[in-house]
């Protein structure tokens, strides 16, 4: 038995030894010379940043669950990477970050990711400026980034150079922010700036078992004292719910097939149209299953204040039921979406009943106007659903800015110069319909469903509308409870009994009479008969219609829209 010890190796020993020829094919054969000999080493260095990694390096990272850069591009595309700037480093290995050109589906991505098995994927001056080269050069070619970030920070021993590569990275990417999408996938623990840079990206889509923020759990021990783990301090649980993360997912595969299918919905830049997908799903489709969806949810017991979920509906209209959420894990009271409506990508904002009866909070509001702000950015036209019972009251969303957050919203609408519809579904009430993509705030056309209960307030309004009877009802209470009481009394009743029942009489009698009042009001004015009149609704269509109405409407509208870079004023907030 052998007491060496066996190195592991990732060569195959059946594989025949790999022979770079450089000779002309035909040429007679000479002794090599200098020109050969250059040619190695050149070609030595152009593999040095794949090969020069240690096996033991590469272990590691499989046995952390986590693939290398290299493999990761792999995943992304099957066509052969363009590196740049591939030997940039003191000993020509990369120097820890890998930056390139792919192509994905027929498209140029500028690409970079951390190597996280060369000084841990660390960052120096030297790929900050690496780094801010490539975003400079996507936004000039106008073409998307994709960001792959594993790394364990600024490099120490670079001293302040570290922080100065991250600010020019920093700064390269704020510049071509609105210029050029970018998707980050977040691969590994990050923190500090390798948390910061990733967030000014377009979206932040993070696998499970992963970290990112300000500092590192052993950070939070010794300046706090407070025992927490990294998936509890940011996880993509944690980042899910703040919104942090627009997108998380189960490994990184599938965070990088997730980015691949994103990027199907995003515009090259600000200047164009996302690509137009050509479908086999016709645009006249009937969409019972909505006309189904709504038939259950109205006819059951609670009626018309029935929830339901509205990604049903999102499904139905969009070519082959197919559509991306994003933060699909935050604030699911409205959903914020990409699909394609008769080849063409759309977004979506819909507010749905099934979570908090698809009122507006501070989370909500927020979730919408950063989405909104995108698709303005990128000329992606907006198809608005609403259902709402209006903004969310009380004091914890007061204490946590629900009007700012809201004129966050409604700044983002406003400002809306794509495409857009809004179909509204069953509720629009008071400042919820005031500041949700109506005419008045800008948009194209306003369709409603039969369903629609628009008013300034919803049931509680009968008791502006109808105050007068009410008081008349509640007055006459008292008497009725006198005359009832009296009545059994003599019929041989105890008095005390005797009241006590002709009040639980009067009660049910009074809230009988309120509640006549409520479908009165329903019917008289909770209906979109009174928009219709004003011009505020431009038609009523069929649940069973909603795909081709939509999709007919929008394709009109993007034949009549120039897609272009964003100019003007800029507004200051959000």
């Amino acid at each position: 038995m052998s007491n060496k010890a066996i190195k592991p190796s990732l060569k195959n020993p059946f594989d025949p030894p790999e022979t770079v020829d450089f000779t002309i094919p035909g040429e007679i054969t000479r002794a090599d010379g200098g020109y050969e000999a250059a040619m190695r080493e050149g070609y030595e260095l152009t593999q040095r940043p794949i090969k020069s990694v240690s096996v033991a390096q590469v272990e590691k990272q499989h046995f952390k669950k986590r693939m290398t850069v290299w493999e990761r591009i792999k995943v992304l595309t099957q066509e052969e990477p363009n590196i740049l700037f591939q030997n940039w480093g003191k000993n020509l290995d990369g120097a820890s970050l890998v930056t390139g050109i792919l192509n994905i589906g027929g498209r140029d991505v500028a690409l970079y990711g951390h190597d996280f098995t060369v000084r841990a994927g660390s960052m120096d001056a030297t790929n900050g400026r690496k780094l801010a080269n490539l975003f400079q050069m996507a936004g000039e070619k106008g073409i998307p980034v994709i960001g792959m970030n594993d790394s364990a920070g600024a490099f120490v021993p670079a001293g302040v150079g570290g922080l100065d590569g991250y600010a020019e990275a920093f700064t390269a990417l704020r510049k071509i922010s609105g210029v050029v999408p970018s998707i980050m996938c977040m691969f590994g623990f990050n923190a500090g700036g390798g948390s910061y840079l990733p967030r000014q990206g377009s979206f932040v889509i993070q696998p499970n078992d992963t970290f990112f923020g300000l500092t590192g759990p052993g950070v939070v021990k010794s300046v706090l004292g407070e025992d927490i783990t990294p998936e509890e301090l940011g996880g993509p649980k944690v980042h899910g719910l703040s919104g942090v993360a627009d997108i998380t997912v189960a490994d990184e595969v599938a965070a990088l097939r997730r980015a691949v299918r994103l990027l199907s919905y995003l515009p090259d830049n600000n200047s164009t149209l996302a690509r137009y997908q050509q479908t086999t799903d016709p645009l006249d489709r009937k969409t019972w299953e909505i006309n189904t969806l709504l038939k259950k949810a109205f006819n059951s017991p609670t009626g018309f204040n029935t929830p339901f979920d509205v990604s049903i509906m999102i499904q139905q209209i969009c070519d082959h039921g197919d559509y991306i959420e994003m933060q699909a894990d935050r604030a699911r009271n409205v959903i914020t979406a990409f699909g394609r409506l008769d080849g063409n990508v759309v977004g979506f904002v819909a507010n749905n009943s099934a979570v908090d009866s698809g009122q507006i909070d501070v989370d909500a509001a927020f979730k919408i106007a950063r989405f909104n702000r995108f698709c303005n950015i990128y000329n992606i036209p907006m198809i608005f659903m609403e259902d709402t019972t209006g903004f969310l009251p009380g004091r914890e969303q007061e204490a946590r800015g629900i009007v700012h957050a809201g004129r966050a919203m409604l700044d983002s609408i406003v400002d809306i110069r794509t495409p857009r519809i809004l179909l509204i579904i069953r509720n629009a009430f008071g400042g919820a319909y005031a500041s949700y993509n109506n005419y008045p705030t800008g948009a194209d056309l306003v369709l409603a469903l039969p369903t629609t209960r628009l008013a300034v307030m919803g049931p509680a309004g009968k008791e502006f509308v109808y105050k007068d009877e009410l008081r008349k009802l509640r007055a006459a209470l008292k008497d009725r409870v006198k005359q009832e009481t009296s009545a059994r009394v003599a019929a041989g009743m105890d008095g005390a009994e005797a009241k006590k029942d002709a009040e639980r009489e009067a009660a049910d009698w009074l809230k009988a009479r309120e509640t006549e009042l409520n479908q009165r009001y329903e019917k008289e004015l909770m209906n979109p008969k009174e928009a219709l009149s004003l011009g505020s609704i431009s038609s009523i269509v069929m649940p069973t219609d909603l795909r081709k109405v939509l999709g007919e409407n929008m394709n009109f509208f993007l034949r009549h829209y120039k897609p272009s870079a964003m100019g003007g004023v800029q507004r200051e907030f959000h």
